[in-house]
């Protein structure tokens, strides 16, 4: 059991503040599934060798990706003072965002449902010590 009342424990939870770099796509159209394949590969390697594997990616989520690290990578520089050459990533993630759902007219006037799957992308920078 925990000890405390729960916004005490709510206060120190959210006292600790993340000061890494991060940047986050929103509404992505592309599944939590096939994004997870390209942060796979990413997750854990310096940003440099990152770019590279991003940018000879085939797939639709790699430029995505690309785009939202050089993001984070921008946030490093700018608001954190970090230096890009020493940066790798720390965390990367793909969660679900609201589902599109639309009708395929079938046979004899059925319908089947289509689901369009959209994710939120976050891609978490550190320094290496």
């Amino acid at each position: 059991m925990a000890k405390g009342h729960r916004s005490q424990i709510k206060r120190e939870r959210n006292a600790v503040k993340d000061n890494r770099p991060k940047a986050t796509l929103s509404y992505a159209r592309v599944s939590v599934q096939k994004a997870c394949f390209v942060l796979d590969a990413i997750r854990g390697k310096d940003v440099q060798t990152a770019l590279g594997i991003l940018e000879y990616s085939p797939r639709y989520a790699s430029s995505l990706i690309k785009k939202l690290l050089e993001s984070a990578i921008a946030n490093a520089e700018n608001n954190n003072g970090m230096n890009a050459e020493n940066l790798y990533i720390a965390e990367c993630y793909a969660n679900q965002a609201p589902t599109m759902k639309r009708v395929h007219p079938r046979a004899q006037g059925r319908a089947y449902r289509i689901l369009k799957r959209n994710s939120h992308i976050t891609v978490v920078l550190d320094e290496k010590k």
